[in-house]
């Protein structure tokens, strides 16, 4: 049988760091540096010829962590890898999936071609943007979800009058999801967006008033919506609002916005380390998961017990 080795890239050595824990595997050592110009350069220290190798990279701005993992796979696929697995908590360029304008890029099917292309035999991801992105690769995809540690956090808090929000149309699936499970109400958000990272609330289809709200979502970047979301719903007589996101990008103005929201805590996952700590802050780790699929990976066992929201098929 081939040899596990895990390896981790810059971008979140800490989550690289408690997956290797829950394994029991130390991570590789993968000298990875930048020349002058700022050239990124990977050499793998351990010998890697014939192994399992897995490669722990989120994607998030800047560029360099994804040129980072393409050039982590390229060297370990020259070192005679057997086979190279990406783990990429968070997939970077994912919101650009569609052309929803004339003359753009569709950059999630550019990255999957540039992994694919790179020597990557596998990818695993966690909540994807848009889970039809699985269908741009021409490998296979293991979508995971962080939905098994946000639902098992909020069931033990017993939130009375719950209701589960989505803030827009195409988080409607994953609300309803957590809906079903927390035994909740379902409430949509219909906003529209003007302008890149510009959001207007126009609508909620449902009613929130004397209730408490969980607003779900994959991601949070500058925090428009959400914040947006939470104004909407306390003006709509919500009681307390809980936010549970998966990948927090938090840039721009995020911070101070929610530091002024009137959300009273917003949950997290640590596919993506926060830049700064706030107390509306909570992180969550998808470690164990991560841990759980890699190790089924190797031993070509099924993951499907981690795909949380598609065991049940009535969703």
């Amino acid at each position: 049988m081939p040899q596990l080795k895990i390896f981790a890239g810059r971008a979140n050595r800490p989550l690289a760091e408690k997956i290797s824990h829950y394994l029991g595997e130390p991570l590789g050592r993968l000298d990875i540096q930048n020349f002058s110009d700022g050239e990124i350069w990977v050499k793998f220290i351990d010998n890697v010829r014939g192994a399992d190798v897995f490669l722990i990279q989120s994607t998030p701005p800047p560029a360099d962590n994804l040129l980072e993992l393409l050039i982590s796979i390229d060297a370990a696929k020259r070192a005679s890898a057997r086979r190279v697995t990406a783990i990429i908590p968070y997939f970077g360029y994912a919101r650009q999936d569609r052309k929803d304008q004339p003359r753009v890029a569709i950059t999630a099917k550019l990255i999957a071609n540039l992994l694919t292309k790179s020597g990557a035999d596998r990818v695993v991801a966690m909540d994807l943007h848009a889970p039809q992105i699985q269908g741009f690769f021409d490998i296979p995809v293991d979508h995971l979800y962080s939905s098994i540690v946000f639902i098992d956090h909020i069931r033990k808090m017993n939130i009375p009058d719950l209701t589960v929000v989505s803030p827009d149309v195409g988080g409607i699936k994953m609300a309803r999801a957590y809906a079903k499970r927390l035994d909740a109400e379902l409430v949509l958000i219909d906003k529209r967006r003007p302008a890149p990272n510009v959001v207007e609330v126009m609508n909620i289809v449902g009613d929130v008033k004397n209730r408490n709200v969980l607003i779900v979502d994959d991601l949070i970047d500058t925090a428009g919506t959400f914040t947006n979301a939470v104004s909407a719903l306390k003006n709509a007589g919500a009681k307390q609002i809980y936010g549970a996101a998966t990948h927090p990008l938090l840039s721009g103005k995020a911070y101070e916005r929610l530091k002024n929201s009137e959300v009273d805590k917003l949950y997290v996952c640590d596919t993506i380390p926060l830049k700064q700590e706030s107390p509306k802050i909570e992180v969550m780790s998808v470690a164990q998961i991560f841990s759980e699929a890699i190790e089924r990976c190797f031993h070509n066992k099924s993951i499907s017990t981690l795909f949380d929201i598609d065991k049940d098929k009535s969703i």
